[in-house]
């Protein structure tokens, strides 16, 4: 269940004016959408600001007005691109007893032993799709990889999604990889003559007949 609260009210003023004078007051202009029909409403800015920090998009908040709770994701913020400042903020609303399909975050962790050993980390994937109650859905996932040695894979089949959660992506997707270029950088080495080395009979000048 969520633990993050936002205190909302409805909004009759519509119109880029309206929004900046709310916007001067230090609120927010909002909507909520979902299962039920599409709602106005303001936000305290600040308080707005202090609650979505460490959220991601698949944290299940809370929406207060009208003497209500409403379960929702915050779906997009609009920030001036000038100084940060939000501008408006999407609501989705969901419903808890009914099965949703959305991206959860993956983050992964630790120092792989194949990078120590000299190998190169790459991570292609940084979210994958889920199918679930809203109750099971994780805020994101945490994927241990001190582990991967060189010229291992990490791929989404491989995570551990919980109960009541069922991988939507393709179970082949790559989530970490470590390529072990130690010996290919050696490979190349060797290819190229040192400098001063005499050249092999195949690359001596042929000489020319007068």
């Amino acid at each position: 269940m969520a633990n993050v609260q936002f205190a909302a009210k409805k909004r009759e003023a519509a119109g880029s004016a309206a929004a900046a004078r709310l916007r001067r007051t230090g609120r927010i202009p909002a909507v909520i959408y979902g299962h039920t029909q599409t709602v106005s409403l303001d936000l305290d800015e600040r308080e707005f600001v202090n609650g979505i920090k460490g959220i991601t998009e698949s944290t299940i908040v809370q929406v207060n007005f009208d003497g209500a709770s409403h379960d929702a994701f915050v779906k997009s913020t609009q920030r001036n691109i000038t100084n940060g400042k939000i501008l408006h903020v999407d609501f989705y609303e969901i419903e808890m007893g009914k099965s949703l399909r959305t991206k959860v975050a993956v983050r992964v962790f630790g120092n792989p032993i194949g990078v120590r050993d000299g190998g190169i980390l790459e991570t292609p994937l940084r979210e994958i799709e889920v199918e679930c109650l809203p109750k099971d859905l994780p805020a994101r996932i945490e994927v241990d990889i001190s582990e991967l040695k060189a010229n291992q894979s990490i791929h989404a089949k491989d995570l551990k999604l919980g109960d009541g959660v069922k991988l939507m992506s393709s179970p082949d997707k790559v989530i970490a990889l470590v390529k072990f270029a130690r010996q290919e950088k050696a490979q190349v080495e060797e290819e190229i003559p040192a400098e001063g080395a005499a050249p092999s009979a195949e690359e001596k000048p042929k000489e020319e007949k007068k």
